[in-house]
């Protein structure tokens, strides 16, 4: 790792007039040539941050203290961010929500659990160490607290989707801002709560907890008792696809959906994509062919099968996990459609198989 020149942390602020400094001697090449071998964080056209701290929150699960570098352009509570990270020579990249609120040392923390089929989640919670750079997309997403406040707010949460409500729920501590905020998150355990402690100590919060090997699953119904005037609040809500799914009828029903917010870290699907046949995929690039089940991402279903494959968020928003289709049939699973048009961008991470495929990867 490259020492940095200063003791004093250097803020994206202090490294963009660093920079626009670096620019007028540098001219014909780019400052960012020279500042980026002094500091990878000082560096524009390669965005980076640098693990400063790893904390572990609870099983399986740890939060990432990453100081952003130069060309960081902050975030908003509840956004997500795309990180690059170099396993084995080969950079992976995934969508974490960030878990803080903009802080004055322009430090962010991401907070990851490692799923069993996690392969880069369990390498950020298990074996990076503080030192190391990893890459850093621009914060996104739409999930975010609107102004002005509202007067009472319900979050509804399940295991890592506190992730990106935490964010908010400190925003509004570090504000001292004081809405009626009810959090109602479930989890298997007390013990498997993610910043179970902070939110129990978190002033000002009516937190309920459903722990459901003990309490049994939390259902829309649960929420008359536990929250009696949901419906006259702003809600966000976040976690697995099927309580967002019954949760989003729930509020439709009282014909208050308007008032429902809610991220997802996997695609909606559409009801029966997954009753296709699904067939032999060839990835022409990488050499690589496997069996795929017609609800199984290429994405999924390629990596599975040691293919290297490019991915972004993997919920087909940004773009990055595309390839040309060369010759079979695709279900674009959050639609249903199925089409088998040659030549045609398939988003591997929302596409299965409806038969053999070769696609151009």
């Amino acid at each position: 790792m490259t020492p940095a020149l200063s003791a004093r942390p250097a803020g994206p602020g202090r490294g963009r007039r660093i920079a626009a400094a670096a620019r007028l001697l540098t001219t014909p090449l780019l400052p960012e040539d020279y500042l980026g071998l002094l500091n990878p964080l000082w560096s524009a056209a390669d965005p980076r941050g640098r693990v400063e701290a790893v904390r572990h929150e609870a099983p399986a699960a740890a939060t990432l203290l990453i100081r952003p570098g130069t060309a960081w352009r902050g975030h908003r509570p509840g956004q997500w961010v795309k990180i690059g990270v170099d396993i084995g020579g080969v950079r992976h990249w995934r969508t974490f929500s960030l878990s803080s609120p903009p802080r004055p040392d322009g430090r962010i923390t991401i907070t990851v659990k490692a799923g069993p089929d996690g392969f880069v989640s369990a390498h950020l919670v298990n074996r990076i160490r503080p030192g190391a750079i990893v890459r850093l997309g621009e914060a996104d997403g739409d999930f975010t607290l609107p102004s002005p406040l509202p007067s009472r707010l319900l979050f509804v949460t399940a295991g890592s989707g506190i992730t990106p409500v935490m964010a908010m729920l400190r925003h509004l501590a570090a504000a001292g801002e004081a809405p009626d905020v009810v959090l109602v998150h479930s989890d298997r355990h007390a013990g498997d709560v993610i910043f179970g402690g902070e939110l129990r100590r978190m002033p000002g919060l009516r937190l309920h907890e459903r722990h459901t090997s003990a309490d049994g699953r939390l259902t829309p119904s649960d929420l008359a008792e536990l929250c009696p005037d949901w419906t006259e609040r702003d809600a966000w809500a976040c976690g697995p696809s099927g309580m967002l799914d019954d949760l989003a009828a729930h509020w439709r029903a009282e014909g208050t959906e308007d008032r429902l917010r809610v991220e997802r870290f996997r695609p909606a699907l559409a009801a029966g994509t997954g009753d296709g046949e699904g067939g032999r995929v060839r990835f022409t690039e990488s050499g690589v062919e496997t069996d795929a089940d017609g609800s199984t991402p290429l994405l999924d279903a390629g990596e599975r099968a040691g293919a290297l494959l490019p991915s972004g968020c993997r919920m087909g928003i940004c773009h990055s996990c595309v390839g040309r289709l060369r010759s079979g049939r695709v279900r674009d699973l959050r639609t249903g459609e199925v089409h088998g048009e040659e030549g045609r961008i398939v988003q591997t991470c929302v596409s299965a198989a409806a038969g053999p495929v070769d696609i151009e990867l």
